[in-house]
């Protein structure tokens, strides 16, 4: 009988090696795939920064001749750095901006009229 249990518990091991091989070349096949998608990825994002630069130093070029500063035109602009937004979004937080932008504007205008009356 202990060679019954014996050949039962390798068998049950063989099974388990065989699904852990399963899974292993499952895995290495995803990683695979996405080791592609970061190079093409990568290579993406070299292209578009490639074509940035071209842009950026096409639209200097224009500045120039046109004698507008670049940087303060880059000042000026309302920028969104934090990722994109739709329209609807844009202009919700554009009338946040002017709302809170108002009212720190009567806040300080207060301020500065207490400061007169003060002094």
């Amino acid at each position: 009988m202990g060679f019954g249990d014996t050949a039962k518990k390798i068998q049950t091991l063989a099974d388990t090696a065989e699904q852990m091989y399963g899974r292993l070349k499952a895995l290495r096949t995803e990683v695979d795939a996405t080791k592609q998608t970061v190079d093409e990825t990568s290579d993406r994002v070299q292209s578009l920064e490639s074509e940035l630069a071209e842009q950026r130093a096409l639209l200097e070029a224009i500045g120039d001749e046109l004698d507008i500063d670049p940087e303060a035109v880059i000042d000026t602009a309302d920028i969104d750095t934090g990722g994109s937004a739709t329209g609807e979004e844009a202009e919700a937080e554009s009338a946040d901006d002017a709302d809170s932008q108002t009212s720190a504007a009567s806040d300080t205008g207060t301020a500065d009229d207490t400061d007169a009356a003060d002094g």
